[in-house]
């Protein structure tokens, strides 16, 4: 038997080559390699093909080696990232970077997609921006030897909250605060887009556009997302598997071990709105790709208020979900075309 498969990214798919010749016994005789186009020749004796179940010495040089989770992983997205880049005919992209670890993940596949020197990164400080986050972000800009520069966002910030103080009417605008800066930073990226004809890429992951954990026409806004089919806990795996590549930092480790926060308003952390990573990416997983029940999950061992809470939240989240970026699937089920459920309904809890 030969199976013969493409290489490329299309939109969502990923074909990951992978090709192979089995003999008639079950053994096999050739595989060629994942994820870049390859040449596989085989020599088959078909006059003493047979039934027979012995099976013979196979020489392993015509085998390609198997991948980890993290390799296979990693080079789907950079193979996705590249095919998308450059089949639709852009040369560069550009990325904002936060000092974070999604940022710091889109920004190393990028460089290994399309090169360092096609990848410029911006960082948008404001006035809740740490000096750690602006120091991480120019550290990991350097070591992937991409192009960056620094448009602090506070003159626009201040300007739109003046504009708008007059409207708000004395409402309490915490949150319009600070999704404004999301979307200052999504005006400031598209800007450079256009100007320069860069391709914005997107850097949020599927932990957090399953609970609608993001911004929408902020930092939900992109050309391509990159890892929206990646869970934040894969999201720390796939940095440290890069950096064990490299046999260095590439990506600081400080980037690594700090709490993850969007930085909006003073002290931020993910976990003030969210479960912990280690309890919610299990329960996502459950819910959204193994199509678990409320009751099944809390059965498997979760806490059933967090259950229901976070189910309620992907439910909710569908009508951001639906205006996001195509980006790759690398998981057994992902938003879109693997999982089509209405915006409107009546069956939410």
């Amino acid at each position: 038997i030969a199976y013969v498969n493409q290489v490329g990214g299309q939109d969502e798919l990923v074909f990951d080559g992978d090709s192979m010749v089995m003999s008639a016994n079950g053994v096999l005789l050739a595989r060629a390699s994942r994820f870049v186009e390859d040449l596989c020749v085989v020599d088959i004796d078909i006059a003493n093909a047979d039934l027979a179940t012995e099976r013979p010495f196979i020489d392993q040089t015509g085998i390609a080696e198997t991948l980890t989770e993290e390799a296979e992983v990693w080079n789907a997205l950079v193979l996705a990232t590249r095919d998308f880049v450059i089949k639709n005919r852009f040369s560069d992209v550009v990325i904002g970077l936060s000092g974070g670890v999604d940022s710091a993940l889109v920004a190393a596949i990028a460089a290994d997609a399309v090169g360092p020197e096609h990848v410029h990164g911006v960082l948008m400080p404001s006035r809740y921006s740490s000096d750690h986050s602006i120091s991480d972000a120019v550290a990991l800009a350097e070591n992937l030897g991409v192009e960056y520069r620094t448009i602090a966002i506070e003159p626009g910030h201040s300007a739109l909250m003046e504009m708008l103080s007059s409207s708000y009417d004395g409402q309490s605008i915490g949150l319009a605060e600070e999704n404004l800066q999301s979307r200052l930073r999504a005006v400031t990226l598209m800007g450079l887009s256009n100007a320069f004809g860069w391709l914005l890429l997107n850097t949020g992951n599927k932990s957090e556009s399953s609970v609608g954990y993001s911004t929408l026409y902020g930092d939900s806004a992109g050309g391509y997302a990159v890892i929206k089919d990646v869970s934040k806990l894969l999201v720390y795996r796939l940095c440290r598997y890069r950096n064990e590549l490299a046999g260095r930092e590439l990506i600081p480790e400080t980037v690594l071990v700090k709490p993850p926060s969007a930085e909006l308003r003073p002290d931020q952390r993910d976990d003030q709105s969210l479960p912990p990573y280690e309890e919610l990416d299990p329960i996502l997983a459950m819910y959204v790709e193994g199509d678990h029940s409320v009751e099944e999950i809390i059965a498997a061992g979760h806490d059933p208020a967090v259950v229901q809470r976070i189910v309620g939240l992907v439910d909710l989240a569908e009508y951001k979900r639906r205006q996001s970026p195509p980006g790759p699937r690398v998981t057994s089920k992902a938003f879109g075309k693997d999982r089509r459920l209405p915006i409107v309904n009546r069956y939410r809890r």
